[in-house]
């Protein structure tokens, strides 16, 4: 069950709001607690492991905050800090990695002779939401560590952050020192309700009306094959995988925050037209933005950030990039995808961003390339397929005659995407928001608002709706 799908919106949401209004304030946090791990439960049904996985995450690290907080001997709080620390990365890894572990070593093994020697490759499907839980477990152990804020005492709150159903599956990733207090208590006003409906359906329409839809463009040039596209189109498929990326995790975000809006808790924003970015350190800025304040706050600045020379600097920010290509996956794209956006951000810091920042149009043409090149290596994961699409981008990089492809393909598929990829490249800047925010209340917004919504009703009625790609990491 995701947001955007007819049984969330006409069936969960709807019974959920009324239970969790109608209940006296003392209960609404017993409530809440109930529909997240209901729907937690609903999503992994066909793997109910995963619901007792999440569930001893819950009691795991409530159990060691409270030991961290038991022991006044530093020597005996650091055990119980790293053994909690180890118990959520052990599962991490073992999910996410273990298959490509397993393979590693299986090619190892035929390598050295042992071709006999079979290693069981039975890489386990990802838990739902498993990467943004665990990281918002390891930093409530981290603050609780360093005492930035005092453990939970009360086990149904620490299980509400940690399962609360609005950001369990993909964020925003949240601190538990900045939703403690509304945890113990907070305002519910119609206006809150209100607004959150509004970005609700913002997001939706940003995820079935644009995401969706010019998602549909990358999908067939990979049904087509990348040795048969031209030049044109395959930018043009670069664009449209650049536009879905963002309107997907985007729209998704919006309705995370619309909800939070709708159950008291202000969820922080994850995007900031990053499309918009001069450099490649401010797009990381402005890119889901939980996720790189986790990054900076958790891995860089205890590595020591910026403040003991260029050499660790430049050590620290390695790091960060290669966890960061780690985090989303573990085929070697990954990586170089990590290690190329460590490259650009050290040459920025070097100098080149100064420059783009003063000259601003050559700092947007730089971000035209740089973002959907960038995203390539994110998107393709496989090598030999990744050399292909280079070729086709700089056809001077393939041998004469290698590939054939239809003469004005790229006006056939325009004809069929032009409209959504205008859409697209219009709503990726702040205008449409800003004109929003200043005709908010009127009537025109208002009937703009119920158009977008029984629009997406009509697309996932009629089966054009997809997945989160968020879910995959």
């Amino acid at each position: 069950m995701i947001f955007s799908s007819l049984e969330f919106i006409f069936q969960f949401l709807p019974m959920f709001l009324l239970l969790y209004y109608v209940c006296p304030d003392r209960a609404k946090n017993y409530c809440l607690l109930a529909g997240s791990l209901f729907f937690y439960f609903y999503g992994v049904a066909e793997h109910p492991a995963y619901m007792v996985l999440l569930l001893l995450s819950v009691c795991v690290n409530y159990c060691v905050g409270r030991k961290m907080k038991r022991y006044k001997s530093r020597l005996r709080r650091r055990k119980w800090f790293r053994l909690g620390i180890a118990y959520n990365l052990f599962w991490l890894i073992l999910f996410k990695y273990s298959g490509f572990l397993l393979e590693e070593i299986s090619l190892l093994l035929q390598n050295g002779g042992l071709e006999k020697v079979t290693v069981p490759i039975l890489p386990p499907a990802l838990p739902l939401g498993i990467s943004f839980y665990t990281f918002q477990a390891i930093s409530y152990l981290v603050d609780v560590y360093r005492k930035d804020v005092a453990p939970e005492q009360s086990f149904p709150d620490f299980a509400l952050y940690m399962t609360m159903f609005p950001q369990l599956i993909s964020g925003p990733i949240v601190t538990y020192t900045s939703l403690r207090e509304l945890i113990k208590k907070r305002v519910h006003t119609m206006e809150q309700v209100e607004a959150g409906l509004r970005e609700f359906t913002i997001g939706l329409g940003s995820k079935v009306l644009l995401s969706n839809q010019i998602g549909g463009l990358w999908s067939q040039i990979g049904a087509v094959g990348y040795e048969s596209i031209s030049t044109p189109l395959a930018w043009m498929g670069l664009a449209a995988f650049s536009l879905r990326l963002y309107f997907d995790f985007y729209g998704y975000s919006l309705m995370a925050r619309g909800l939070g809006m709708m159950l008291g808790f202000p969820l922080p924003d994850n995007f900031n037209h990053p499309y918009m970015a001069l450099t490649m350190t401010d797009f990381w800025r402005r890119w889901h933005m939980t996720l790189g304040g986790w990054f900076r706050n958790y891995v860089y600045i205890p590595l020591g950030g910026n403040r003991e020379g260029f050499l660790k600097t430049f050590r620290n920010i390695l790091v960060v990039w290669l966890l960061t290509g780690l985090w989303h996956g573990t085929s070697p794209n990954f990586l170089l995808w990590g290690f190329v956006l460590f490259v650009l951000i050290l040459l920025e810091k070097l100098g080149l961003g100064k420059l783009l920042e003063r000259w601003r149009v050559v700092g947007h043409v730089y971000m035209l390339f740089a973002i959907p090149l960038t995203w390539m290596l994110f998107a393709i994961t496989d090598f030999s397929q990744l050399g292909i699409y280079i070729q086709r981008l700089f056809p001077l990089l393939s041998p004469v005659g290698k590939y054939t492809y239809f003469a004005g393909d790229f006006l056939k598929y325009g004809r069929s995407y032009g409209l959504s990829l205008c859409a697209g490249l219009i709503f990726m800047t702040g205008i449409p928001r800003r004109l929003y925010d200043r005709k908010r209340e009127s009537l025109c917004t208002a009937i703009a608002l119920v158009i977008i919504f029984w629009l997406c009703v009509y697309c996932m009625k009629m089966g054009a709706n997809d997945p989160f790609m968020y879910f995959n990491f």
